[in-house]
């Protein structure tokens, strides 16, 4: 696609010349991946669209809808926007402790209607905007002074703690790592970042007695998932009999003894990867993980490519989540890591999930769209 190049000075684009600047190469592989979820959702129902397909193309078309609008919408809006959204997500967290939906085993839900909303998901994105907008008008320097950095410490902290006491592990992580990666990409030194991993690393025997006993017993059971085959190892045990049974090219479309069985747990949400590799083995496997490989390098590519300091820092951010939703989920369903509930983005069902990630392509699509405006690094802090 041949760039279009106009004047940083000029305030704002034709909407025409707004849509014609979407990456619609990125719009195009997001859809494919997308429609490859949609396949295994159909495929773990038995060949039926309902109970997950068919309300999983109505959540990916809303997606759709809301990235281009985003996309469209210049990138200084969405720094006014970046505070209100943050806070406004942090009233839905203390929403859900108020009067949240339980749903296995853990809090996270809040009930709108028909709708059932995940608070924890779209803070994600609120945090990125608001740390964003924050660091973009600090210096290098500024970014590792202790006062300057109280306050993107204390906006990370303060929604990671509120995930947690909702019982939900994988995405207070996210959300951490999120957090920090901004700070270590806005400049901050390595003399905070060395002794904070070691505290990390030194808390560890703490939190273990403030986990939930779920929690506890996931830590335990990826340690030894023999120890429980049939019990609290069955989840794991059974996604890596499914994964392994696909060998090299997999037992094709449809022939997924697994998942269509019921021995894979969550199969439409947390383990669809593994109903993926049972279907099309190694080979599907690797040639989804190469997918996700060149979304990520059109992030990074994007990231470069803003004039503006708070640009580059949402689209790193934004790439940064969904690296995150994949590498953790991956790490997951081989056994890697504990089981700690994280969709596999654009592949597992859920509503929250899907337009959360749509949201943060069009994030990303808008800083794409408005690469050469500049934002004056002092429009940052709290102005």
């Amino acid at each position: 696609m041949i760039a279009r190049p106009y004047a940083a000075a000029r305030r704002t684009l034709p909407l025409a010349d707004k849509l014609l600047e979407i990456n619609w190469g990125l719009v195009l592989l997001i859809s494919v991946i997308a429609c490859i979820g949609l396949a295994m959702l159909y495929s773990v129902a038995g060949g039926q669209l309902s109970p997950w397909a068919g309300s999983q193309i109505v959540h990916f078309l809303a997606g759709l809808i809301i990235l281009i609008l985003v996309a469209v919408t210049d990138i200084r809006v969405w720094m006014r926007m970046a505070y209100p959204a943050y806070f406004f997500s942090l009233l839905l967290l203390v929403a859900v402790e108020v009067a949240g939906h339980v749903g296995l085993g853990a809090q996270r839900w809040l009930a709108i209607g028909p709708l059932q909303l995940q608070p924890s998901e779209p803070m994600k994105l609120s945090l990125i905007l608001a740390l964003a907008r924050y660091l973009n008008g600090l210096s290098v320097e500024d970014v590792s002074k202790p006062l300057r950095l109280l306050v993107p410490l204390a906006m990370i902290a303060v929604p990671a703690l509120f995930v947690l006491l909702q019982a939900n592990l994988g995405t207070a992580i996210i959300i951490l790592c999120d957090g920090f990666a901004l700070l270590f990409l806005a400049g901050l030194s390595w003399w905070w970042i060395v002794p904070a991993f070691a505290g990390v690393a030194g808390a560890v025997p703490v939190a273990w007695h403030f986990m939930h006993d779920y929690q506890k017993q996931r830590v335990l059971t990826f340690l030894n998932p023999q120890s429980d085959a049939l019990g609290a190892g069955w989840n794991i045990t059974q996604a890596e009999i499914t994964m392994g049974s696909g060998g090299l090219a997999g037992k094709g479309f449809l022939q997924g003894t697994q998942s269509r069985l019921n021995f894979l747990p969550e199969k439409a949400t947390d383990f669809i990867a593994t109903a993926l590799g049972e279907e099309f083995g190694f080979v599907g496997c690797m040639a989804l993980l190469l997918l996700y490989a060149v979304v990520i390098g059109y992030g990074i590519r994007i990231a470069m490519a803003s004039r503006s300091h708070f640009g580059r820092l949402v689209a790193a951010g934004v790439t940064i989540n969904f690296f995150l939703y994949i590498m953790i989920n991956g790490l997951m369903v081989m056994g890697l890591i504990p089981v700690v509930g994280i969709p596999m983005p654009l592949l597992s069902y859920g509503g929250s999930a899907m337009l959360t990630v749509m949201f943060g392509f069009g994030l990303l699509m808008s800083v794409h769209v408005h690469r050469q405006v500049e934002i004056p690094r002092q429009a940052g802090g709290f102005i």
